[in-house]
């Protein structure tokens, strides 16, 4: 893939850099880190993709839909409200 993009030549710079830049002891540790967050991102669309499922029959009927509904207005008007006032 990045053949296509940059060349052979452009790899193989590429790679001599990184080693100079990190060294040969840090490049197994950085693709170890790499590759757990990968896992970890795989995980986290998975969760995603849960919690999206449409909700379940006993979710709908239960407390979900009374907290759904508005309370109803106060019968009493507020003393500090000025269109109660004469």
């Amino acid at each position: 893939m990045l053949a296509e993009i940059f060349g052979v030549d452009g790899v193989i710079v590429l790679i001599v850099v990184v080693v100079l830049l990190f060294g040969g002891a840090a490049i197994p540790k950085l693709a170890r880190n790499l590759g757990s967050a990968k896992n970890e991102f795989e995980k986290g669309l998975e969760e995603g993709k849960k919690s999206s499922s449409p909700p379940s029959v006993a979710e709908t009927n239960g407390t979900a839909a009374a907290a759904e509904t508005p309370a109803p207005p106060s019968a009493t008007p507020v003393a500090d409200d000025p269109t109660t006032r004469s």
